[in-house]
């Protein structure tokens, strides 16, 4: 599997598909090691998709003496995409800190930025959100993996489909599994996340941005993603109010690929 040596640590990336490249960043897991099979529906089919593991997850290593922020993460795609040769490229954050991410991409090197796509996501954080995250990085530390794991599924998926696919989000091998057994380098996600503040800076984004809004999201609902949206010149906002933290069903994700698909082609 490709790796490379990238803003001080080796990043581990894949390609999937063919056509004008997208560099797609997910929040606290991986998209890589099988995980594209969740990307959304007819993306690697009409686009080239750039996906990696963020710093201490996955195969990519970190260098602990450097502070965690979403700058820093910003800079591995940068230094990423350099690698690659892509001059520019269509950003996807997907769920929280992959957005944000995306944010500080679009801000550090606007040429990059084609257009721009956040889910889940915030322009700074809330108490109750910045309360809600340290609570799940207690949960994993002092209960244990497990324990998180359902804490999170609980906050993140919808009641009726976290009902019929219970057996399948859950255990070692479940849903953020890459987090198993990685406390500290869930640490430094959370580290990154509570300190991403663009206010002051994300009206320098040019890149015409579309904004989800979940309305049964529990973590980053309307309340953190419609300041993103006001917050960026060239932003449009896409409304889910049946949509939780993570899309997820047959449903919801074919009525997002719809809108991402039709935005992406847009621009």
């Amino acid at each position: 599997m490709p790796s490379a040596t990238i803003n001080g640590h080796r990043m581990h990336y894949e390609v999937h598909g063919t056509g004008e490249p997208v560099i797609l960043s997910g929040g606290w897991g991986t998209f890589c090691h099988g995980g594209e099979r969740h990307l959304p529906q007819g993306l690697t089919e009409r686009y080239s998709v750039v996906i990696f593991d963020h710093r201490g997850i996955g195969e990519s290593d970190d260098d602990l003496s450097v502070p965690a922020t979403t700058a820093l993460y910003a800079e591995d795609v940068i230094g990423l995409s350099q690698h690659l040769g892509i001059a520019q490229a269509h950003l996807v954050g997907l769920i929280g800190m992959g957005a944000c991410i995306m944010q500080e991409v679009a801000i550090r090197r606007p040429e990059l930025a084609r257009s721009m796509v956040n889910t889940g996501a915030w322009i700074a954080v809330d108490r109750f959100l910045a309360d809600q995250l340290q609570m799940l990085l207690d949960v994993h530390a002092e209960s244990g993996f497990l324990t998180f794991q359902k804490v999170v599924s609980l906050l993140s998926f919808e009641p009726d489909y976290y009902a019929r696919t219970i057996d399948r989000l859950l255990g070692e091998t479940g849903v953020w599994s890459e987090l198993n057994g990685r406390v500290p380098a869930h640490a430094r996600l959370i580290e990154a996340c509570l300190a991403h503040d663009a206010r002051d800076r994300a009206g320098a984004i040019r890149a015409p941005t579309l904004v989800q809004h979940a309305g049964l999201d529990q973590v980053t609902g309307p309340r953190t993603t419609k300041p993103i949206e006001a917050a960026i010149p060239n932003a449009e906002g896409l409304d889910m109010p049946l949509a939780a933290h993570v899309i997820a069903g047959s449903t919801r994700k074919a009525e997002f690929a719809d809108a991402l698909l039709g935005f992406l082609a847009r621009h």
